[in-house]
């Protein structure tokens, strides 16, 4: 389980200011009392516009840099307090780059089962595992480089779910991907969120309103850093009194009617 308390975090950031193109600093406030509880067996969705935080979020989720109030934990682990032991409990994919281009998938899967503490026979029998559920057979003894994006981020999400953490964190996973790589990211997920595949506890953060009413059984929609609305796909219908997912995301996101709907 993976829970979000009232997090916020701001920015200092580089500008300019006239007259004279004075160099100055000025505060941003990325995120601000972000709330999520993401349970086993289910998957949640993170939804927002470009901007909205949601990048932000996942990142202090992921230990790469602190909020500077609230609290983060997975599986009730504090993930300030004991990263490194909250992480091993995550599978995070934020997108498929860094993998390396002169090793094969697999060696790139069982490198990172490595660094996990597996040893090797786990490791690689964790690999050909991967390879069934995510469908990388013809790929596996292929070096990366000059992959497809649908085979780098089958490769990156197999890196991710090595050591088979409870806990999986996808930020925005088919950018980039043809229809029959996001078909099957889309069933290896209902397959990891099922009893038969561990009942993990996903994250699944996106901008298109396709895959949440496909995917995700709750879904949390931010702007402007924060959370405006919460609830299951029929519920944000139902609260904007929309029937098209995308003019009910419109309305909880921008504050306004969907264009061509009249005031």
């Amino acid at each position: 389980m993976i829970s979000i308390e009232n997090v916020s975090k701001e920015f200092v950031v580089a500008g300019t200011a006239k007259p004279f193109h004075r160099s100055v600093k000025k505060t941003v406030q990325a995120v601000s009392g972000v709330n999520l509880q993401a349970p086993n067996g289910r998957i949640t969705g993170l939804l927002g516009p470009n901007g909205a935080g949601k990048t932000t979020t996942l990142r202090m989720l992921g230990a790469l840099f602190q909020p500077d109030q609230g609290r983060i934990t997975v599986d009730g682990i504090a993930v300030a307090d004991q990263p490194r032991l909250a992480l091993a409990r995550m599978g995070i994919l934020g997108d498929a780059h860094g993998l390396y281009p002169r090793l094969t998938a697999r060696e790139n899967v069982v490198y990172f089962g490595r660094l996990q503490g597996m040893d090797s026979d786990t490791a690689h029998a964790r690999a050909q595992e991967l390879a069934r559920l995510l469908d990388m057979g013809s790929i596996l003894d292929r070096r990366t480089e000059g992959f497809s994006q649908g085979e780098r981020m089958k490769t990156a999400l197999a890196r991710a779910l090595v050591h088979d953490p409870a806990n999986i964190v996808l930020d925005e996973p088919t950018n980039g991907l043809d229809v029959l790589a996001t078909r099957a990211l889309r069933e290896a997920l209902r397959h990891l969120r099922s009893p038969q595949g561990g009942s993990k506890c996903i994250v699944f953060s996106t901008h298109i309103m396709s895959e949440v009413q496909q995917l995700c059984e709750y879904v949390v929609v931010m702007a402007q850093g924060r959370n405006v609305a919460e609830g299951t796909v029929d519920e944000l219908l139902a609260q904007t009194g929309q029937t098209q997912f995308e003019d009910a995301f419109v309305q909880l996101a921008f504050g306004a009617q969907p264009i061509g709907v009249s005031v």
